[in-house]
């Protein structure tokens, strides 16, 4: 629709952190014009979700890897433990069986658009392997690395308990030199 209106001399679309994934496949499915990934994962949802729990008590490990595994081969589960609850509660179950059936790296290998990847060196959720990753894979790919920008896109240190504080501050501004990186590449594009 919006590549049929005159009013719009181009499509770019941009997706951050799991929309990240659905931005490429949109991008690629509506041929955009060019696409940007900002904090987007390089590794499919279920081998993110094992990633991030390894920090966890083993007996955690022990009884989500299941749970993981039956989801990602299309299968809900209904015996949830209840400090897994909030993970793998029932009503979120039919979205992540259809987000592990993709892997970011495929989905942006079939990207022919110019495309950039941005990713900050303070993000606490997806790391710097998995810009790599998503830039790897793609030769039409720019990445560039936004010293201080954590994963809801603010500044700040390296300090896990200090990074975690900026997730609750609306008043904390948007690093200025991502949104400087997405307006150069969209007025190049």
């Amino acid at each position: 629709m919006l590549k049929k209106d005159d009013r719009f001399s181009g499509v770019i679309v941009i997706g951050h952190s799991e929309g990240s994934l659905i931005g490429m496949i949109a991008a690629n499915k509506e041929n955009a014009d060019a696409y940007i990934s900002i904090a987007g994962t390089g590794k499919s949802a279920d081998e993110l979700i094992k990633e991030q729990l390894k920090a966890q008590p083993q007996q955690v490990i022990d009884l989500a890897y299941p749970i993981i595994e039956s989801l990602s081969n299309g299968q809900t589960v209904d015996d949830i433990p209840p400090f897994l609850f909030s993970l793998f509660r029932p009503s979120v179950q039919h979205y992540m069986i259809s987000w592990m059936k993709y892997d970011p790296v495929l989905e942006m290998k079939k990207l022919t658009i110019p495309t950039l990847i941005l990713q900050g060196s303070t993000d606490i959720q997806v790391s710097m392997e998995d810009a790599e990753l998503l830039s790897n894979a793609n030769d039409n790919s720019e990445l560039k690395i936004i010293n201080g920008m954590n994963h809801i896109l603010k500044e700040v240190e390296s300090d896990w308990e200090i990074n975690l504080s900026t997730y609750n501050n609306p008043n904390l501004p948007i690093v200025k030199e991502l949104v400087n990186l997405i307006v150069e590449f969209i007025r190049k594009n």
